[in-house]
């Protein structure tokens, strides 16, 4: 259930399972009265002669009850129900099962005076020889007893105001009786199964007794209500319930990762395989069939500039395109395959020796387009020979990277992926036309797969209406707008804010208890400036993008290079540390980070050793220093 954002698993009930070997239903003539004759060639179970003996005319249907005299079981409406409506009195007689007594005033006083009140209804409706009520019958006696009301062509009463389950529903339609249940609990739940009654308000003694005349005066309904219970009745068998279970506990097994096939892939070496626990996808083609929106004209592109809605309806027409060319790629030629696999540059990234992450927060984009820059002409060699892959990772939505990086003369296919808003989207370049919806598009691509990873209980469009009303309240009491929703940057799993006064709004420390207390599930992030709030799935970050690179194309993370400045984002403490290598940047032209950022209360190094080997600072961004900190970690030659 998605309930504002919340994600609020709903429990799936299995019923138990009850064994049916031994039951035989009684054959019952739907056609003949004689059917009600209680004779039979065979000798009576005692249990019927200490029934029958209630009953002045023991050939009318049975409606059974079988309670003990508990107030919840609401036996005295029952009893009510039947002396007032004079038709069924006339047509039926009552057979009350309340367990075992021998003297009423030794019962407890709960029980004993639910049995007074319904002897005193039995005396107040005159019901002698109508109603059967006996005193003493065993367990083992219980078969016979529903047998006995099958026989009758009667019908199983449970009026209780509220049953948790309703066992003595499903033992009943096992023998071919109708049933009349409480419309409160699990009889709805046996009712939607088996479909063999009538549910009743148990507040309304008027429904109760229609229920039962129109089951006990409808010979095709009963038999109708009949047949259906006893074709149905194995759904609550332990095999049954045996096969819920497994299969409900097959959906929550863990999953491995089942990567879109194509046959424009890349064929795979065993030396290339990142290991034995990932053979089953030496398949490495993405679902990657669709770009983001264009830039047309010199102008910002459309992904920036359109609407939530349009956003929305691009992203479903990706998806469908997406399927489209899966299933056109299989009936492509050989030499389009070819030429296809030739254009595509996605599948090199599994193929580079080290990987360059540039993830540099803290500067302005013309000190980021310089970094790039830099880092390319340090590394110009390997660069190309294809040694060395590049990734950037941003907070920047991938409308937003492409006019930064043609601005600076920067190709778009220099890099082998793109992580978008702070992790919540993977990009790979893209040269090919036809992996686009028209010419004028970005030359991205989306990996879907990496969004299948992501979206476990992701709120959606809910959480987006809840964030809107909470930047709402925000705005309120500061009597201006404070934060205000970015459409231009949001995206599927991304939900973008502009943050207009950072005076206005809590530090991401106490915004991401809010979101807890909440129960909203969710990663909250602001940009190192805290001009931008992103809020993006919990299982989406900068540092876990690296981490599916691994697993998705086996890029081993000891051979990444994780490139950052000073400071950073909310989320600059991920992209620390681990196996792969950092390189820290260091100089005037970092910018301090904004008070927003006051999440700990402990030093940054406390959690990062600076000093350990996997670590190193540069002072500037000299191509020089660079080369210098790539080699020492081996991603460049000496």
């Amino acid at each position: 259930v998605s309930c504002y954002g919340r994600e609020m698993p709903r429990m799936i009930p299995i019923p138990p399972g009850m064994e049916f070997s031994h039951i035989v239903p009684h054959d019952v003539d739907l056609d003949s009265e004689e059917a009600n004759e209680v004779g039979s060639d065979s000798p009576d179970p005692p249990v019927w002669a200490d029934i029958m003996r209630f009953f002045s005319n023991p050939r009318k249907p049975m409606i059974l009850a079988l309670a003990r005299p508990d107030p919840k079981k609401n036996i005295t409406t029952l009893v009510k129900a039947f002396g007032e409506h004079h038709e069924l009195r006339n047509l039926a007689n009552l057979t009350l099962i309340m367990g075992n007594r021998d003297v009423i005033d030794e019962m407890s006083s709960t029980n004993g005076a639910v049995l007074t009140s319904v002897l005193k209804l039995i005396d107040k409706y005159d019901l002698y020889g109508q109603v059967a009520y006996p005193k003493h019958h065993k367990q083992s006696e219980v078969p016979d007893i529903y047998r006995l009301a099958a026989r009758t062509k009667g019908v199983f009463i449970n009026c209780a105001y509220i049953e948790p389950f309703g066992l003595t529903l499903i033992e009943a339609a096992a023998y071919g009786l109708p049933m009349v249940a409480t419309q409160n609990g699990g009889p709805v739940d046996i009712h939607r199964v088996l479909d063999n009654g009538i549910l009743v308000d148990p507040h309304n003694q008027n429904d109760i007794a229609e229920a039962l005349y129109r089951l006990v005066s409808d010979k095709q309904l009963w038999a109708k209500c009949r047949q259906n219970g006893l074709d149905n009745i194995h759904r609550f068998s332990w095999p049954e319930h045996c096969k819920n279970y497994l299969s409900r506990v097959g959906t929550l097994k863990s999953r491995h990762p089942r990567w879109q096939k194509s046959d424009d892939a890349t064929e795979v070496s065993e030396t290339d395989s990142p290991g034995d626990s990932l053979r089953d996808i030496h398949d490495i083609s993405l679902n990657l069939k669709i770009s983001l929106d264009s830039e047309k004209s010199g102008n910002m592109s459309k992904y920036g500039r359109s609407s939530t809605s349009d956003r929305r309806n691009l992203e479903d027409a990706v998806q469908k395109f997406s399927e489209a060319v899966s299933a056109g790629t299989k009936d492509e030629s050989g030499e389009k395959a070819e030429a296809t696999t030739g254009s595509n540059k996605w599948p090199s990234l599994r193929r580079r020796k080290h990987i360059v992450v540039i993830a540099v927060d803290s500067v302005q984009d013309a000190d980021l387009v310089q970094i790039i820059k830099n880092i390319f002409q340090a590394s110009n060699k390997e660069k190309s020979s294809g040694a060395l892959g590049f990734v950037l990772s941003t907070s920047r939505a991938a409308s937003e990277i492409h006019p930064l990086l043609t601005s600076g003369g920067i190709e778009i296919t220099d890099f082998d992926a793109f992580i978008c808003s702070s992790g919540s989207d993977l990009c790979y370049p893209s040269s090919n036309s036809e992996d686009m919806l028209s010419p004028a598009e970005l030359p991205f691509m989306i990996d879907l797969d990496y969004h299948s990873q992501i979206q476990y209980r992701w709120g959606g469009e809910g959480l987006r209406k809840t964030l809107i009303r909470w930047a709402a309240e925000k705005n309120s009491e500061s009597g201006q707008e404070a934060v205000v929703e970015d459409d231009e940057c949001s995206s599927t799993y991304c939900i973008s804010f502009k943050v207009k006064n950072t005076e206005a709004v809590p530090p991401v420390k106490d915004l991401r208890k809010t979101m807890r207390i909440q129960a909203l599930r969710c990663h909250v992030l602001y940009s190192h400036d805290g001009s931008k709030l992103n809020f993006i799935p919990v299982l989406a970050s900068r540092s876990q993008a690296l981490r599916y690179l691994y697993i998705r194309w086996g890029v081993e993370l000891s051979n990444m290079t994780v490139v950052v400045g000073e400071s950073g984002d909310t989320d600059y403490e991920g992209l620390l540390g681990g196996v792969q290598k950092t390189i820290v940047l260091k100089g005037s032209f970092n910018s301090a980070p904004n008070q927003l950022h006051a999440a700990r209360s402990y030093s940054l190094e406390d959690v990062v050793s600076f000093d350990k080997p996997g670590i190193a600072s540069v002072d500037g961004y000299a191509p020089d220093n660079l080369k210098s900190a790539l080699q020492q970690f081996g991603a460049l030659e000496g």
